[in-house]
């Protein structure tokens, strides 16, 4: 079990960007740049040594070559590992961790049918404010109900 435990966690070669719609932040000036930038924002805060994050930077690719709109909807990687003073500004501490912003602040979304679950925390009325982990479906569900709002 140790040997499988350190395999895992033995690649921390970048995570490979498939989609020119994702912007890969460099620091906090990016990120405050790109916030003003945009109305709404999926922000996918992210180790390269995490395998979670391995695995769901594929489908984070994906949703933003179908939903990326200039201007309206963007979507953004933040290395932990080098940009940290913008995980810590929101507190992030697991990841991978999915933020949600509209105009320049975090802010929940309104999913239809969202049930509270473990990987997805949940405003008092009801509004995901972010999903901890490499949950897909929890994702693509708020990526779906931002891109319904253009």
């Amino acid at each position: 079990m140790l040997q499988i435990w350190k395999r895992l966690f033995a690649d921390r070669s970048p995570i490979p960007e498939t989609s020119g719609k994702v912007c890969k932040v460099a620091n906090a000036a990016e990120f405050d740049a790109l916030l003003s930038a945009n109305t709404h924002m999926v922000v996918d805060f992210y180790a390269d040594w995490c395998p979670p994050c391995r695995a769901i930077a594929p489908v984070f690719s994906e949703l933003a070559d179908k939903h990326s709109s200039n201007g309206h909807l963007a979507f953004a990687k933040v290395n932990i590992d080098h940009v940290d003073n913008v995980a810590s500004r929101y507190g992030v501490s697991a990841m991978p961790t999915f933020l949600f912003f509209e105009n320049g602040a975090p802010k929940g979304v309104a999913v239809r049918d969202m049930r509270p679950r473990s990987s997805v925390s949940l405003s008092a009325d009801g509004l995901v404010e972010r999903v901890r982990g490499a949950d897909r479906a929890a994702l693509q569900a708020v990526v779906q109900a931002l891109a319904g709002k253009e």
